[in-house]
């Protein structure tokens, strides 16, 4: 900084080098703040307004950990205050190992930062400008140390520039009772996000009821319900392009097929759509080996119930979606298998029959 600073911005100068440059494992002495703000404001301070405004900082009520170090008075009977605000006199108390104590430990920040570096519906830009401003809420040395950390490649990450605003706009229709209307993009074989059309070449139009928006498996969901059909959906919100709200009321969620009549629950229904798939819940049984009961957790939660059918052998009872159930036993074929419903049952068989035959013995067609 070339300009030198106002000495009215002593204070706000001291807190911004305490951010950046203190932290429990990082202490700063008032020799050293002074020199911080030779080197980056091009203040100079002695040490007495620097404690002073340090002290001023602390009646403010920021969280400013300090050292208090007593020293004998000088010969004469120099006055001594035990107070930390009172000024550095002679025979006043030593105070040093200055430093601010964040709003989130470093631990706090790995946590949310790879958070977002696995997540897969933020944009690359986007979510680099997000971990920069969370590595900022730490000092210069949490921030040193992050630079092994490698980010997803961007065109991994999402390619919908919209997505924030689809989130601004979505829990704005929910928390207004309102309907939003949509285009939706899909991936075709050029690699690219399209718009979804009809058959006839049309582009689609989505006209829905909003309810919640969750966060499953690294990616943004709405759960919303279609004008057209009286059941629950689950759309992509990164997916979602050209997004309106509409100035008509949302369909009542306890007013659709398979809500009970109740609002909607989202603990329950979360847990009984592993997958975000849409579509029947169902009642169902399976069996499987008791070493697989980990992967059972993972998908189902623990809101399952077992049957212990031998040593080694588990029945498991669990209300769920049948999309995501029948993709369950089938990933993990041929450790699962399916008891109830039966006609999940013989569909699950007829697929697994027409897999054995087309990877039965032979060449490649």
């Amino acid at each position: 900084m070339d300009a030198k600073q106002p000495k009215k911005l002593l204070i706000v100068n001291i807190l911004s080098i305490l951010q950046k440059y203190s932290d429990e494992n990082h202490r700063l002495s008032q020799k050293q703040i002074t020199n911080y703000l030779q080197s980056e404001y091009q203040m100079t301070v002695d040490r007495k307004a620097v404690r002073r405004n340090l002290m001023l900082l602390l009646d403010c009520g920021y969280p400013i950990e300090y050292s208090e170090t007593p020293r004998r008075a000088a010969k004469g009977g120099a006055s001594r205050s035990d107070r930390p605000g009172a000024e550095a006199e002679e025979g006043a108390a030593l105070l040093s190992d200055f430093y601010l104590e964040k709003t989130f430990t470093d631990s706090e920040l790995r946590l949310l930062i790879d958070s977002l570096l696995f997540s897969r519906h933020i944009p690359h830009a986007q979510l680099r400008e997000m971990i920069v401003k969370l590595e900022g809420l730490s000092s210069v040395y949490f921030r040193s140390h992050m630079t092994h950390i490698a980010s997803m490649p961007s065109e991994e990450a999402g390619d919908n520039r919209q997505l924030f605003f689809n989130i601004e706009m979505l829990d704005d229709a929910i928390n207004r009772g309102r309907k939003v209307q949509f285009h939706y993009l899909e991936y075709h074989i050029d690699k690219k996000l399209h718009l979804r059309r009809r058959d006839d070449g049309s582009v689609r139009l989505y006209r829905m009821s909003p309810y919640q928006m969750v966060v499953k498996e690294g990616r943004y969901y709405l759960i919303c319900s279609h004008e057209k059909y009286n059941t629950v959906s689950n759309y992509r919100v990164d997916r979602i392009q050209d997004i309106e709200i509409v100035d008509e009321a949302s369909r009542p969620f306890e007013t659709l097929e398979w809500s009970g009549g109740h609002d909607l629950d989202l603990q329950a229904y979360m847990r009984e759509h592993p997958h975000m798939y849409a579509g029947e819940n169902l009642h169902a049984k399976f069996r499987f080996p008791a070493k697989w009961l980990d992967e059972v957790f993972d998908t189902f939660g623990k809101e399952i119930h077992f049957t212990q059918e031998s040593e080694e052998s588990l029945i498991a009872s669990v209300y769920t979606n049948s999309l995501a159930l029948e993709r369950f036993i089938k990933a993990f074929a041929p450790h699962m298998e399916l008891l109830e419903p039966r006609s999940l049952r013989e569909k699950i068989a007829r697929d697994m029959r027409e897999a054995a035959e087309r990877y039965g013995e032979g060449e490649v067609k």
